[in-house]
């Protein structure tokens, strides 16, 4: 039976009491603030567009610094929100809130829409798509002039009743202000937002994680949307005014270097930079003409010599490493060991598998079937088809003919997250970890995988602590992953497929790079798990580290099986010889 994870639901725990407090703290002072603001509409008018843009900024972390996606229409959901507001509050008579909610339900259609359609697109492509949405957005409010009012723009924009004062206003705009920005700060921490960051550091490694890939990007275009019709809509109110001048491509772009210059992965720095773009320049107005000069140079000299934005810098300078999570004994990691029988299926079965590129036949009517619960070697010359074969099977390529069966399921034509979700996790022979997270975070994506027993937060906890303890990384838990030593990185990555309790572990060169005393204590880490009855497919040209952990090797060569034995039947045999060495050797 396992054991409680207590520890990890404590740990939890303590992760959101310690963002309430914060949170509480910050709304009160939003309250006091309001209270406290002079009674000049000038400066009010200045503070109420620094929060309202900040909210939509706030939707440019998530797409932009959480998922990596480029978004330069930003603008346009705000303007959006905007202008769904004005026009139902002034010509349909719709109350306020009401009308507020049904901007950010639309922007979050259009940017659903959007992101459906242009996410298989990636960099500039991506880019130039936003752009021209932007465009097109600021031309359809330009031009139609029944329904938006054209160049003049629609004025009179009421507020609610129960904040028709200046000061009670801007109250609630920083009230939603800071709710967004514990909404978008918990986001990162939960299990969508680790999805969404594995997606911007490697999404071959997140789809092989069992990511929705394409899900997550329109999840995040949409959850962006969102944020930017809300924080139009409280502008429109703001300012009872909106015309299409105010939502053009410059502030799409006005925008994004706000989210830059503040830091694009924390909500904390989209609000930093907002304020900063935004106020600076009244604060340098004293210099009068020169001011320009010297607000210009010093965004410049922020985004030189802080790249990571002003946030991530003074995260990084003086943010402090947590201790290791959940001192003392978790439950270990569910590696159940397996009766095998005579008669029991194959865990994997390969039928005349082929693939070719152009001409080449990379592999060439590949047949053999993977023992439940043994440690099964693929090896093979240089060029042999190894590698290509598990991209084949754990379907980051799709394959020219032949079937692919995991247990009683058969994945031909599945995605590599699918395949994911039925049992198949693997590691790369060049490590993909996903380096702008710790190492607790990479092994829970890996905890998260579809299809397991882990799926509350401290579940997923439990798991990853047990894995990182199983491959005795427990210490590092905290530690950002690219700090940590190559050998490591490459445990990190083992630990991340095991927190899945896959019923098939793939592992592509797991030794390479690794020197003598790595190999050694790999070598250990495998019989471990084989001893725990794990079933794997290992693929390395180490011949020590194969006899020492498999019970089974099959043989490639260009593309073709050439053997399919014992470790000591297929070491001896005269084809696996001459693919070595060149030439057939006696016995």
């Amino acid at each position: 039976m396992r054991a409680s994870p207590a520890r990890p639901v404590l740990l939890q725990a303590a992760l959101w009491w310690r963002g309430l407090p914060a949170t509480a703290l910050a709304l009160i002072g939003a309250c006091i603030l309001a209270a406290i603001a002079p009674d000049q509409n000038y400066y009010l008018n200045v503070v109420m567009q620094a929060v309202t843009y900040a909210i939509g900024v706030a939707g440019l972390v998530v797409v932009l610094g959480y998922c990596g996606q480029i978004s330069l229409t930003q603008a346009g959901f705000f303007g959006m929100g905007a202008y769904v507001l004005a026009i139902l509050t002034v010509h349909q008579g719709v109350p306020f809130f009401l009308a507020a909610l049904a901007a950010m339900a639309i922007c979050g259609l259009f940017g659903l829409l959007l992101g459906f359609a242009s996410l298989r697109l990636g960099g500039h492509y991506l880019a130039m798509v936003t752009i021209s949405f932007q465009v097109i957005l600021t031309l359809v409010l330009t031009n139609w002039i029944g329904l938006t009012g054209g160049p003049d723009g629609v004025s009179g924009i009421p507020r609610p009743a129960l904040l028709a004062g200046t000061h009670l206003y801007l109250g609630f705009c920083l009230v939603m202000l800071v709710l967004t920005v514990f909404y978008t700060w918990r986001l990162k921490t939960g299990r969508l937002g680790r999805a969404m960051q594995a997606v911007r550091d490697n999404e071959l490694a997140a789809g092989t994680c069992g990511i929705n890939i394409f899900r997550t990007k329109v999840i995040s275009f949409g959850i962006s949307a969102v944020l930017g019709g809300l924080g139009g809509a409280l502008f429109a109110g703001a300012f009872s005014y909106v015309s299409p001048d105010q939502f053009t491509f410059d502030e799409s772009i006005v925008m994004l270097t706000m989210a830059l210059l503040g830091g694009v992965q924390s909500p904390f720095g989209a609000v930093l930079g907002t304020f900063t773009l935004i106020i600076l320049p009244e604060w340098l107005r004293f210099l009068k003409q020169a001011y320009l000069a010297v607000y210009g140079a010093a965004v410049i000299l922020i985004m030189i010599f802080m790249p990571e934005g002003v946030w991530g810098w003074a995260s990084v300078r003086f943010g402090r490493m947590p201790g290791t999570p959940g001192e003392g004994a978790v439950a270990p990691l569910p590696l159940f060991a397996v009766q095998q029988s005579e008669d029991a299926a194959p865990v994997l079965q390969v039928t005349d598998l082929a693939m070719h590129f152009g001409g080449v036949k990379a592999l060439d009517g590949v047949s053999f079937t993977v023992r439940r619960g043994a440690a099964h070697a693929l090896i093979g010359p240089n060029g042999s088809g190894k590698t290509t074969f598990l991209n084949v099977i754990s379907g980051l390529y799709r394959a020219t003919s032949g079937s692919v069966r995991l247990g009683n399921a058969t994945l031909d034509g599945l995605a590599a997250h699918e395949r994911t979700r039925l049992g198949m996790t693997r590691t790369y022979q060049n490590i993909r970890v996903f380096r702008g997270m710790s190492v607790l975070e990479n092994v829970m994506i890996g905890a998260e995988r579809p299809g397991n027993d882990a799926r509350t937060a401290p579940e997923v906890m439990a798991r990853a602590l047990a894995a990182l303890d199983f491959v005795g990384l427990r210490a590092e838990a905290m530690q950002p992953v690219g700090a940590l030593p190559y050998g490591h990185q490459r445990y990190v990555e083992i630990a991340r497929a095991l927190a899945g309790s896959p019923d098939l572990l793939l592992l592509d060169e797991p030794a390479a790079g690794l020197n003598s005393t790595e190999k050694q204590e790999l070598s250990q880490l495998l019989c471990r798990l084989k001893g725990h009855g794990l079933t794997i497919l290992v693929i390395e040209h180490d011949m020590k580290l194969i006899e020492a952990v498999a019970d089974h090797i099959t043989v490639l060569n260009f593309g073709k099986c050439i053997a399919d034995d014992t470790p000591r039947a297929v070491l001896s045999h005269p084809d696996v010889i001459a693919a070595y060495l060149g030439e057939p050797q006696a016995a």
